[in-house]
C-alpha cells in the first residue's frame, strides 16, 4: 500500500467518514458484480485449493484476475486522481483498464459505449445467460480461493515472542501497513499452515508461502500516547517476511 492507501496515523486530513452502507449507488452493485465474475472465472483457481473447471468453461476471458489485480490498478493511480474518485469509481477505472491493455476492448469501443449509455441510460444492457459460468460463480462465492499451503519450515517466531517490525523498500503493492513500519510488537498467534499471496511483491519480500502471524501493538505505541485511547490494543496479521528481531 502506497502513501495514499495507508493513511493511519497521519494527522490534518479532516473528518473520518462513517458512511456504513456498502453500496451507495445501485451501479456500485453492478461494478461489484463484475469483479466477482472475473475472479471466478480467473485462470489462477485451476491450482487453487478447491479444484474448479476454468479450462473448460464457456467463457472468452482467460487471464488471472485477483484482489491484487484490483489493488494493484487502483495504486496504480495518480495520488492526486486517486482521492479525487469514490471507491467504486476506482474499481471500475481498474477494471476498464485491465479489459484495455488485454485486449478485450479498445479504448475507443469503451469511450462509444459510455457515450452511448450515457445519452440512453434506460437502454437495456447486454443479456447473454450462461448456466455454467453461473454455477462457477456460485461454486466460488461458497468455497473461495484459498492461500494456504503447508508448512515447509518451522515459523521462526512463538507466541509471546517480541518482534519488530520492518520497513522494506517501497515497491508497486505491499502487504504491509505503513503505519506499523518500524514498530515493535508482540506475536500473539502463529497461524497453522503457509501462505502464499496472488502475486508476488518482488523487494517486498512476500514469494512463496511462509507463516503468517497475528500481533498485538499497543495503540500508544504507534499513534502515540496523546492520541490513543488507554488501554487499546491494535492487531494486525503479518506475514513472517515483516517480522524481525532488531530494531
Amino acid at each position: 500500500m502506497k502513501l495514499q492507501h495507508s493513511l493511519g496515523g497521519l494527522e490534518n486530513l479532516g473528518p473520518v467518514n462513517v458512511e456504513t452502507r456498502v453500496f451507495i449507488e445501485p451501479w456500485e452493485k453492478r461494478i461489484f458484480g463484475i469483479h466477482t465474475v472475473m475472479m471466478a472465472e480467473s485462470t489462477h483457481l485451476s491450482d487453487a485449493l478447491p479444484k474448479y473447471p476454468v479450462a473448460t468453461l464457456p467463457t472468452t476471458f482467460r487471464n488471472t484476475w485477483t484482489w491484487a489485480s484490483l489493488r494493484t490498478g487502483a495504486e496504480g493511480m495518480q495520488p492526486f486522481e486517486y482521492f479525487k474518485y469514490r471507491y467504486y469509481e476506482k474499481w471500475l477505472m481498474g477494471i476498464s483498464q485491465f479489459f484495455i491493455d488485454q485486449g478485450y476492448v479498445s479504448a475507443d469501443e469503451l469511450a462509444q459505449k459510455t457515450a452511448h449509455y450515457r445519452a440512453h441510460p434506460d437502454a437495456p444492457l447486454p443479456e447473454q445467460p450462461n448456466p455454467a459460468i453461473a454455477s462457477q460463480i456460485n461454486d466460488y462465492l461458497a468455497k473461495g480461493d484459498s492461500g494456504l499451503n503447508a508448512l515447509i519450515q518451522a515459523p521462526r517466531f512463538e507466541p509471546g515472542a517480541e518482534v519488530c517490525i520492518a520497513d522494506p523498500a517501497a515497491v508497486d503493492h505491499t502487504r504491509l501497513p505503513g503505519y506499523l513500519r518500524n514498530k515493535r510488537g508482540v506475536i500473539e498467534f502463529v497461524y497453522p499452515g503457509a501462505y502464499s499471496y496472488f502475486v508476488s511483491t518482488g523487494p517486498d519480500g512476500i514469494g512463496k508461502p511462509m507463516p503468517v502471524y497475528r500481533v498485538a501493538f499497543k495503540a500508544e505505541d504507534i499513534w502515540g500516547k496523546d492520541k490513543s485511547e488507554p488501554n487499546t490494543t491494535i492487531y494486525a496479521d503479518l506475514y513472517e517476511a515483516y517480522l524481525d528481531t532488531s530494531n
